[in-house]
Protein backbone atom coordinates (compact mmCIF):
# COMPACT_ATOMS: atom_id res chain seq x y z
CA UNK A 1 0.00 0.00 0.00
CA UNK A 2 2.68 2.32 0.72
CA UNK A 3 4.30 1.78 -2.53
CA UNK A 4 1.02 2.86 -4.47
CA UNK A 5 0.04 5.61 -2.30
CA UNK A 6 4.10 7.29 -2.75
CA UNK A 7 5.77 5.82 -5.89
CA UNK A 8 5.12 8.52 -8.84
CA UNK A 9 6.48 5.51 -10.95
CA UNK A 10 4.61 3.24 -10.25
CA UNK A 11 1.36 5.30 -10.49
CA UNK A 12 2.33 6.19 -14.00
CA UNK A 13 3.59 2.98 -15.41
CA UNK A 14 0.64 0.99 -14.05
CA UNK A 15 3.16 -1.48 -12.16
CA UNK A 16 0.65 -4.19 -10.77
CA UNK A 17 1.43 -5.11 -7.08
CA UNK A 18 1.01 -8.34 -5.43
CA UNK A 19 2.63 -8.72 -2.04
CA UNK A 20 2.88 -12.09 -0.31
CA UNK A 21 5.55 -13.41 2.94
CA UNK A 22 7.87 -16.06 2.87
CA UNK A 23 8.96 -17.34 5.85
CA UNK A 24 11.39 -20.16 4.71
CA UNK A 25 12.89 -21.50 7.68
CA UNK A 26 9.34 -21.76 9.26
CA UNK A 27 7.60 -24.90 9.13
CA UNK A 28 3.30 -24.60 10.61
CA UNK A 29 2.09 -26.38 13.09
CA UNK A 30 -1.61 -27.30 14.20
CA UNK A 31 -3.58 -24.35 14.91
CA UNK A 32 -0.57 -22.33 14.16
CA UNK A 33 -1.36 -18.47 15.15
CA UNK A 34 0.62 -17.03 11.73
CA UNK A 35 -2.31 -18.07 10.03
CA UNK A 36 -5.20 -17.57 12.66
CA UNK A 37 -8.51 -16.64 11.63
CA UNK A 38 -8.43 -13.17 12.84
CA UNK A 39 -5.53 -12.50 10.02
CA UNK A 40 -8.16 -13.78 7.68
CA UNK A 41 -8.16 -10.62 6.03
CA UNK A 42 -4.63 -9.90 5.55
CA UNK A 43 -3.61 -13.42 4.47
CA UNK A 44 -6.08 -12.60 1.72
CA UNK A 45 -4.36 -9.80 0.28
CA UNK A 46 -0.58 -10.60 0.98
CA UNK A 47 -0.63 -14.79 1.52
CA UNK A 48 2.30 -16.75 3.30
CA UNK A 49 4.38 -19.47 2.37
CA UNK A 50 6.76 -21.26 4.82
CA UNK A 51 9.27 -23.62 4.85
CA UNK A 52 7.46 -26.56 2.79
CA UNK A 53 5.73 -24.25 0.37
CA UNK A 54 8.40 -24.09 -2.34
CA UNK A 55 6.04 -24.84 -5.47
CA UNK A 56 3.62 -22.86 -3.99
CA UNK A 57 5.20 -19.39 -4.33
CA UNK A 58 6.87 -20.72 -6.91
CA UNK A 59 3.43 -20.92 -9.43
CA UNK A 60 2.26 -18.14 -6.97
CA UNK A 61 5.77 -15.70 -9.09
CA UNK A 62 4.88 -17.90 -12.12
CA UNK A 63 1.31 -16.30 -11.85
CA UNK A 64 2.45 -12.81 -12.35
CA UNK A 65 6.01 -12.57 -13.52
CA UNK A 66 5.71 -13.92 -17.35
CA UNK A 67 8.88 -12.50 -18.32
CA UNK A 68 12.15 -10.75 -17.45
CA UNK A 69 12.22 -6.72 -17.81
CA UNK A 70 16.14 -6.69 -16.96
CA UNK A 71 15.44 -4.82 -13.65
CA UNK A 72 13.91 -2.21 -14.67
CA UNK A 73 10.99 -2.77 -12.12
CA UNK A 74 13.20 -2.90 -9.03
CA UNK A 75 14.72 -0.17 -9.96
CA UNK A 76 11.28 2.21 -10.71
CA UNK A 77 10.52 0.36 -6.92
CA UNK A 78 13.70 1.00 -5.11
CA UNK A 79 14.18 4.37 -6.69
CA UNK A 80 11.00 5.39 -7.86
CA UNK A 81 9.60 9.68 -7.58
CA UNK A 82 7.85 10.28 -4.49
CA UNK A 83 4.12 11.53 -5.27
CA UNK A 84 1.08 10.56 -3.07
CA UNK A 85 -1.42 9.09 -4.85
CA UNK A 86 -5.10 10.51 -5.10
CA UNK A 87 -6.81 8.22 -2.89
CA UNK A 88 -4.66 8.78 0.24
CA UNK A 89 -4.51 12.39 -0.75
CA UNK A 90 -8.39 11.87 -0.24
CA UNK A 91 -8.18 9.77 2.66
CA UNK A 92 -6.22 12.43 4.96
CA UNK A 93 -8.48 15.69 3.88
CA UNK A 94 -11.44 13.41 4.86
CA UNK A 95 -9.36 12.79 7.98
CA UNK A 96 -8.76 16.40 8.94
CA UNK A 97 -11.81 17.43 7.93
CA UNK A 98 -14.24 18.54 10.71
CA UNK A 99 -11.67 17.80 13.42
CA UNK A 100 -11.99 20.55 15.76
CA UNK A 101 -8.41 20.26 17.10
CA UNK A 102 -6.72 20.79 14.26
CA UNK A 103 -8.16 24.26 13.48
CA UNK A 104 -5.62 27.30 12.91
CA UNK A 105 -5.48 30.64 14.26
CA UNK A 106 -4.11 34.15 13.76
CA UNK A 107 -0.27 33.96 13.04
CA UNK A 108 -0.85 29.97 12.15
CA UNK A 109 -2.59 30.97 9.01
CA UNK A 110 -0.14 33.60 7.90
CA UNK A 111 2.93 31.38 8.15
CA UNK A 112 0.77 28.90 7.06
CA UNK A 113 0.58 30.22 3.35
CA UNK A 114 4.25 31.59 3.90
CA UNK A 115 4.80 27.85 3.69
CA UNK A 116 2.68 26.66 1.46
CA UNK A 117 4.02 29.65 -0.67
CA UNK A 118 7.33 28.58 -0.54
CA UNK A 119 6.50 25.04 -1.27
CA UNK A 120 5.26 25.81 -4.50
CA UNK A 121 7.75 27.90 -5.56
CA UNK A 122 11.22 25.51 -4.09
CA UNK A 123 8.97 22.46 -6.57
CA UNK A 124 9.24 24.54 -9.26
CA UNK A 125 12.90 26.50 -9.24
CA UNK A 126 14.57 23.29 -7.64
CA UNK A 127 16.36 25.51 -5.71
CA UNK A 128 16.58 24.50 -1.71
CA UNK A 129 14.74 26.07 1.04
CA UNK A 130 15.08 26.54 4.77
CA UNK A 131 12.48 27.98 6.78
CA UNK A 132 12.81 28.06 10.87
CA UNK A 133 9.38 28.58 12.84
CA UNK A 134 10.32 29.73 16.05
CA UNK A 135 7.16 29.75 18.89
CA UNK A 136 7.38 29.46 22.50
CA UNK A 137 4.76 26.75 24.48
CA UNK A 138 1.46 26.52 22.82
CA UNK A 139 2.12 28.74 20.39
CA UNK A 140 0.83 25.46 17.64
CA UNK A 141 3.77 24.64 15.89
CA UNK A 142 2.54 20.95 15.77
CA UNK A 143 -1.25 22.05 14.87
CA UNK A 144 0.56 24.51 12.03
CA UNK A 145 2.61 21.31 11.16
CA UNK A 146 -0.41 18.76 10.86
CA UNK A 147 -2.34 21.51 8.60
CA UNK A 148 1.03 21.83 6.25
CA UNK A 149 1.55 18.13 6.12
CA UNK A 150 -2.42 17.77 4.93
CA UNK A 151 -2.30 20.94 2.26
CA UNK A 152 0.87 19.66 1.10
CA UNK A 153 -0.39 16.19 0.29
CA UNK A 154 -3.38 17.15 -0.93
CA UNK A 155 -1.54 19.11 -3.46
CA UNK A 156 0.35 16.70 -4.80
CA UNK A 157 3.74 16.75 -3.08
CA UNK A 158 5.72 14.09 -0.85
CA UNK A 159 6.02 14.91 2.32
CA UNK A 160 6.41 14.07 6.04
CA UNK A 161 6.01 15.17 9.32
CA UNK A 162 9.23 14.02 11.70
CA UNK A 163 9.83 14.15 15.29
CA UNK A 164 12.53 12.65 17.77
CA UNK A 165 10.20 12.60 20.19
CA UNK A 166 7.79 9.52 19.31
CA UNK A 167 5.12 10.84 21.67
CA UNK A 168 3.94 13.72 19.70
CA UNK A 169 4.01 11.95 16.34
CA UNK A 170 2.36 8.86 17.60
CA UNK A 171 -0.74 11.23 19.11
CA UNK A 172 -1.07 13.65 16.29
CA UNK A 173 -0.92 10.46 13.59
CA UNK A 174 -3.78 8.52 16.16
CA UNK A 175 -5.82 12.15 16.39
CA UNK A 176 -5.95 11.91 13.03
CA UNK A 177 -6.59 8.27 12.18
CA UNK A 178 -9.61 8.09 15.22
CA UNK A 179 -10.58 4.61 16.20
CA UNK A 180 -8.52 2.92 13.36
CA UNK A 181 -5.61 0.72 14.46
CA UNK A 182 -3.67 0.83 11.75
CA UNK A 183 -3.85 3.73 8.43
CA UNK A 184 -2.36 4.09 5.47
CA UNK A 185 -1.32 7.58 6.69
CA UNK A 186 1.10 6.12 9.47
CA UNK A 187 3.77 6.29 6.39
CA UNK A 188 3.58 10.27 6.51
CA UNK A 189 4.70 10.47 10.19
CA UNK A 190 8.96 9.84 10.45
CA UNK A 191 10.78 9.37 13.19
CA UNK A 192 14.39 11.74 12.51
CA UNK A 193 16.58 9.33 12.23
CA UNK A 194 15.17 8.16 8.70
CA UNK A 195 17.81 10.00 6.41
CA UNK A 196 20.42 8.76 7.22
CA UNK A 197 20.92 7.32 3.44
CA UNK A 198 22.94 9.42 1.35
CA UNK A 199 20.51 8.18 -1.81
CA UNK A 200 18.03 10.34 0.11
CA UNK A 201 19.05 13.66 -1.75
CA UNK A 202 16.35 16.15 -2.48
CA UNK A 203 13.59 12.52 -2.09
CA UNK A 204 11.16 14.66 -0.53
CA UNK A 205 9.36 17.52 -1.68
CA UNK A 206 8.66 18.79 2.16
CA UNK A 207 9.94 17.93 5.66
CA UNK A 208 8.33 19.09 8.65
CA UNK A 209 10.70 18.81 11.51
CA UNK A 210 8.43 19.41 14.65
CA UNK A 211 10.40 19.74 18.10
CA UNK A 212 13.14 20.40 16.07
CA UNK A 213 15.24 21.80 19.46
CA UNK A 214 15.21 17.93 20.18
CA UNK A 215 16.99 16.33 17.16
CA UNK A 216 19.93 14.65 18.09
CA UNK A 217 23.57 14.10 15.88
CA UNK A 218 23.50 10.63 15.74
CA UNK A 219 20.62 7.82 14.67
CA UNK A 220 19.78 4.32 15.42
CA UNK A 221 19.27 3.07 18.80
CA UNK A 222 23.26 2.80 19.77
CA UNK A 223 24.20 6.27 18.37
CA UNK A 224 25.94 4.98 15.45
CA UNK A 225 24.13 5.51 12.44
CA UNK A 226 24.58 9.17 10.32
CA UNK A 227 25.67 12.36 10.45
CA UNK A 228 23.55 14.96 12.22
CA UNK A 229 20.27 14.58 11.75
CA UNK A 230 19.78 18.72 11.06
CA UNK A 231 21.82 17.91 8.13
CA UNK A 232 19.99 14.69 6.99
CA UNK A 233 16.71 16.44 7.10
CA UNK A 234 18.03 19.27 4.85
CA UNK A 235 19.60 17.30 2.53
CA UNK A 236 16.44 14.98 1.87
CA UNK A 237 14.46 17.52 1.41
CA UNK A 238 13.77 20.78 -0.88
CA UNK A 239 11.61 22.63 1.38
CA UNK A 240 13.33 21.80 5.09
CA UNK A 241 10.73 23.48 7.91
CA UNK A 242 12.04 23.39 11.62
CA UNK A 243 9.08 24.26 14.24
CA UNK A 244 11.80 25.13 17.59
CA UNK A 245 11.63 26.44 20.89
CA UNK A 246 15.24 26.92 21.90
CA UNK A 247 14.30 27.02 26.06
CA UNK A 248 12.96 23.62 25.33
CA UNK A 249 16.23 21.27 25.02
CA UNK A 250 15.83 18.52 27.72
CA UNK A 251 18.77 16.37 27.56
CA UNK A 252 22.19 16.12 26.67
CA UNK A 253 21.39 14.57 23.10
CA UNK A 254 19.65 17.11 21.94
CA UNK A 255 21.34 20.01 19.19
CA UNK A 256 18.38 21.62 17.75
CA UNK A 257 19.21 25.28 17.86
CA UNK A 258 18.63 27.89 15.07
CA UNK A 259 22.40 28.43 14.68
CA UNK A 260 23.02 24.86 13.81
CA UNK A 261 20.08 24.77 11.55
CA UNK A 262 21.36 27.90 9.55
CA UNK A 263 24.98 26.18 9.45
CA UNK A 264 24.26 23.34 7.60
CA UNK A 265 21.31 24.67 5.53
CA UNK A 266 24.06 27.22 4.19
CA UNK A 267 26.65 24.04 4.08
CA UNK A 268 24.13 22.43 1.61
CA UNK A 269 23.30 25.45 -0.30
CA UNK A 270 19.52 26.04 1.22
CA UNK A 271 18.45 29.42 1.69
CA UNK A 272 17.62 30.13 5.06
CA UNK A 273 14.58 31.98 6.37
CA UNK A 274 13.37 32.80 9.98
CA UNK A 275 9.45 33.47 11.03
CA UNK A 276 7.71 33.83 14.46
CA UNK A 277 4.74 32.03 16.26
CA UNK A 278 3.80 34.87 18.44
CA UNK A 279 0.13 34.18 19.37
CA UNK A 280 0.43 31.98 22.67
CA UNK A 281 -3.09 29.32 23.07
CA UNK A 282 -1.94 27.60 25.49
CA UNK A 283 -1.93 28.35 29.44
CA UNK A 284 -5.32 30.28 28.55
CA UNK A 285 -3.30 32.52 26.26
CA UNK A 286 -1.52 34.17 29.14
CA UNK A 287 2.00 35.43 27.93
CA UNK A 288 2.29 36.90 31.72
CA UNK A 289 2.23 33.24 33.04
CA UNK A 290 4.99 32.04 30.78
CA UNK A 291 6.98 34.93 31.57
CA UNK A 292 6.21 34.40 35.23
CA UNK A 293 7.69 31.06 34.76
CA UNK A 294 10.89 32.12 33.46
CA UNK A 295 11.79 34.01 36.39
CA UNK A 296 10.01 31.72 38.72
CA UNK A 297 12.40 28.90 38.05
CA UNK A 298 14.81 31.21 36.88
CA UNK A 299 15.67 31.11 33.80
CA UNK A 300 15.71 34.41 32.57
CA UNK A 301 14.64 37.56 34.73
CA UNK A 302 11.54 38.97 33.48
CA UNK A 303 8.84 41.52 34.38
CA UNK A 304 6.46 39.40 36.04
CA UNK A 305 8.32 38.02 39.27
CA UNK A 306 4.94 37.80 41.25
CA UNK A 307 1.89 36.44 40.28
CA UNK A 308 -1.05 38.60 38.54
CA UNK A 309 -4.77 37.59 38.28
CA UNK A 310 -4.92 39.01 35.57
CA UNK A 311 -3.32 35.89 34.10
CA UNK A 312 -6.91 34.05 34.05
CA UNK A 313 -5.03 30.77 34.15
CA UNK A 314 -5.69 28.33 36.95
CA UNK A 315 -2.68 27.91 38.89
CA UNK A 316 -2.37 26.14 42.44
CA UNK A 317 -0.13 24.76 44.57
CA UNK A 318 -0.93 21.39 47.13
CA UNK A 319 0.78 20.63 50.18
CA UNK A 320 0.05 17.21 49.66
CA UNK A 321 0.59 14.84 46.16
CA UNK A 322 -2.59 13.01 47.23
CA UNK A 323 -4.84 16.06 47.08
CA UNK A 324 -3.04 17.09 43.94
CA UNK A 325 -3.73 13.58 41.78
CA UNK A 326 -7.42 13.87 43.15
CA UNK A 327 -7.83 17.45 41.27
CA UNK A 328 -6.08 16.17 38.65
CA UNK A 329 -8.13 12.81 38.42
CA UNK A 330 -11.75 15.03 39.01
CA UNK A 331 -10.32 17.88 36.11
CA UNK A 332 -9.83 14.42 33.74
CA UNK A 333 -13.48 13.14 34.58
CA UNK A 334 -15.39 14.59 31.81
CA UNK A 335 -13.32 14.36 28.76
CA UNK A 336 -9.78 12.36 29.62
CA UNK A 337 -7.51 15.42 29.00
CA UNK A 338 -5.68 15.74 32.29
CA UNK A 339 -2.69 14.23 33.28
CA UNK A 340 0.19 13.97 35.97
CA UNK A 341 3.23 14.41 35.19
CA UNK A 342 6.85 14.86 37.26
CA UNK A 343 10.54 15.47 36.85
CA UNK A 344 12.76 12.54 36.33
CA UNK A 345 13.97 11.65 39.86
CA UNK A 346 12.53 8.24 40.38
CA UNK A 347 13.90 4.99 38.91
CA UNK A 348 11.59 3.49 36.13
CA UNK A 349 11.40 -0.31 37.48
CA UNK A 350 11.96 -2.52 34.70
CA UNK A 351 9.62 -5.26 35.98
CA UNK A 352 7.02 -2.61 36.42
CA UNK A 353 7.40 -1.06 32.67
CA UNK A 354 3.65 -2.92 32.02
CA UNK A 355 1.83 -2.84 35.23
CA UNK A 356 0.89 0.43 37.03
CA UNK A 357 0.48 -1.84 40.00
CA UNK A 358 4.03 -1.48 40.48
CA UNK A 359 4.69 1.83 41.89
CA UNK A 360 7.79 3.76 40.37
CA UNK A 361 7.35 7.06 42.51
CA UNK A 362 6.81 6.62 46.13
CA UNK A 363 6.60 9.81 48.40
CA UNK A 364 6.68 7.74 52.03
CA UNK A 365 5.45 11.09 53.96
CA UNK A 366 2.28 10.96 52.21
CA UNK A 367 1.62 7.26 51.56
CA UNK A 368 1.64 8.51 47.93
CA UNK A 369 2.57 5.69 45.12
CA UNK A 370 2.34 5.65 41.33
CA UNK A 371 3.90 4.06 38.52
CA UNK A 372 5.41 6.19 35.65
CA UNK A 373 3.45 5.77 32.18
CA UNK A 374 3.50 1.86 31.00
CA UNK A 375 6.15 0.90 27.95
CA UNK A 376 3.61 -1.30 26.56
CA UNK A 377 1.59 2.36 24.88
CA UNK A 378 3.10 4.52 22.24
CA UNK A 379 0.09 7.01 23.53
CA UNK A 380 -0.19 7.77 26.88
CA UNK A 381 -1.74 11.32 26.53
CA UNK A 382 -4.89 9.99 25.10
CA UNK A 383 -5.21 6.37 26.48
CA UNK A 384 -8.09 5.58 28.27
CA UNK A 385 -6.92 5.52 32.43
CA UNK A 386 -3.67 6.22 31.72
CA UNK A 387 -4.34 9.29 33.65
CA UNK A 388 -3.47 6.83 36.72
CA UNK A 389 -0.26 6.95 35.66
CA UNK A 390 2.62 9.65 35.76
CA UNK A 391 3.91 10.76 32.48
CA UNK A 392 7.48 12.24 32.24
CA UNK A 393 8.98 14.79 30.08
CA UNK A 394 9.69 12.52 26.92
CA UNK A 395 6.40 11.50 26.81
CA UNK A 396 4.22 14.65 27.02
CA UNK A 397 6.42 17.63 25.14
CA UNK A 398 5.26 18.69 22.16
CA UNK A 399 1.64 17.85 23.50
CA UNK A 400 -0.57 19.15 25.66
CA UNK A 401 -4.10 18.55 28.08
CA UNK A 402 -6.60 20.79 29.43
CA UNK A 403 -5.16 20.60 33.11
CA UNK A 404 -1.66 19.16 34.28
CA UNK A 405 -0.48 18.20 37.77
CA UNK A 406 3.50 18.12 38.26
CA UNK A 407 5.41 17.14 40.82
CA UNK A 408 8.44 18.65 40.97
CA UNK A 409 11.14 16.09 42.17
CA UNK A 410 14.22 16.61 44.53
CA UNK A 411 16.30 17.82 41.10
CA UNK A 412 14.65 21.09 42.03
CA UNK A 413 14.96 23.45 44.92
CA UNK A 414 15.50 26.47 46.65
CA UNK A 415 17.78 28.11 48.91
CA UNK A 416 19.41 30.87 50.63
CA UNK A 417 17.28 32.82 47.86
CA UNK A 418 17.90 31.22 45.09
CA UNK A 419 16.81 28.55 42.33
CA UNK A 420 18.97 25.47 42.62
CA UNK A 421 19.51 22.16 40.55
CA UNK A 422 20.89 18.86 41.49
CA UNK A 423 21.36 16.49 38.29
CA UNK A 424 22.46 14.04 41.50
CA UNK A 425 18.69 13.43 41.79
CA UNK A 426 17.59 12.40 38.78
CA UNK A 427 17.04 8.71 38.01
CA UNK A 428 19.59 6.31 37.09
CA UNK A 429 16.99 5.29 34.01
CA UNK A 430 16.94 8.51 32.81
CA UNK A 431 19.00 9.27 29.60
CA UNK A 432 18.81 12.61 29.35
CA UNK A 433 21.91 13.37 31.34
CA UNK A 434 24.03 10.40 30.38
CA UNK A 435 27.37 11.42 29.96
CA UNK A 436 27.19 14.58 32.47
CA UNK A 437 29.52 13.73 34.23
CA UNK A 438 32.43 13.79 31.47
CA UNK A 439 31.75 17.38 31.19
CA UNK A 440 34.35 19.98 33.12
CA UNK A 441 32.38 20.89 36.34
CA UNK A 442 31.46 24.69 35.52
CA UNK A 443 30.28 23.32 31.89
CA UNK A 444 28.04 20.31 33.82
CA UNK A 445 26.60 22.60 36.32
CA UNK A 446 25.69 24.85 33.77
CA UNK A 447 24.16 21.97 31.15
CA UNK A 448 22.34 19.86 34.18
CA UNK A 449 21.14 23.79 35.41
CA UNK A 450 19.80 24.06 31.85
CA UNK A 451 18.22 20.76 31.19
CA UNK A 452 16.33 20.61 34.76
CA UNK A 453 15.29 24.18 34.64
CA UNK A 454 13.54 23.36 31.02
CA UNK A 455 12.56 20.00 31.91
CA UNK A 456 9.96 22.19 34.77
CA UNK A 457 8.98 25.13 32.18
CA UNK A 458 8.06 22.11 29.94
CA UNK A 459 6.16 19.94 32.11
CA UNK A 460 4.21 23.33 33.91
CA UNK A 461 2.93 24.79 30.42
CA UNK A 462 1.44 21.37 28.93
CA UNK A 463 -1.99 22.89 30.25
CA UNK A 464 -4.72 25.08 28.18
CA UNK A 465 -6.35 25.45 31.23
CA UNK A 466 -4.42 25.16 34.57
CA UNK A 467 -1.79 23.53 36.07
CA UNK A 468 -1.32 21.77 39.78
CA UNK A 469 1.91 21.57 41.61
CA UNK A 470 3.54 20.14 44.43
CA UNK A 471 7.15 20.60 45.24
CA UNK A 472 8.93 17.47 46.63
CA UNK A 473 11.46 20.75 48.46
CA UNK A 474 9.64 22.58 51.56
CA UNK A 475 11.81 25.49 50.18
CA UNK A 476 10.64 25.64 46.56
CA UNK A 477 7.42 25.35 47.74
CA UNK A 478 7.50 27.91 50.09
CA UNK A 479 9.15 30.27 47.24
CA UNK A 480 6.66 29.57 45.04
CA UNK A 481 3.96 30.11 47.65
CA UNK A 482 5.50 33.80 48.15
CA UNK A 483 5.19 34.71 44.74
CA UNK A 484 1.74 34.06 44.86
CA UNK A 485 1.25 36.16 48.13
CA UNK A 486 -1.57 38.59 47.98
CA UNK A 487 -3.10 36.73 44.97
CA UNK A 488 -6.22 34.78 44.67
CA UNK A 489 -3.84 31.58 44.14
CA UNK A 490 -2.35 32.31 48.00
Amino acid sequence: MAINDFNADVQDIGISLHPCAYLHNYALVENDPIIDIIYEKYLKAAPVFTKRDGKNIEDFLKKFIKKGDDKRTIFYLDSGRLRPSKSLQDVLASMMRGNSEFTLLDTQKVIYEEILAAARQVVKSGKKHTIIVKGGPGTGKSVLAINLLTELINRGMSASYVSKNAAPRNVYNQKLKGDMKKSRIDILFSGSGAFTDLSSRNRFDVLLADEAHRLNEKSGLFGNLGENQIMEIIRASKLSVFFIDEDQIVTMKDIGSISEIRKHAEALGSTVYETELDSQFRCSGSDGYISWLDNMLDIRETANPLWDDSYEYDFRLFDNPNELRDAIFEKNRPDNKSRLVAGYCWNWIKEGKNDSSIHDIVLGDYNFEMSWNLGSSQTWAIDPDSVREIGCIHTCQGLEFDYVGVIIGPDLRYENGHIVTDVSKRAKTDQSVKGIKSLPLMERERKAATIIKNTYKVLMSRGMKGCYVYCCDKGLQGHIGSLLKNSSRS
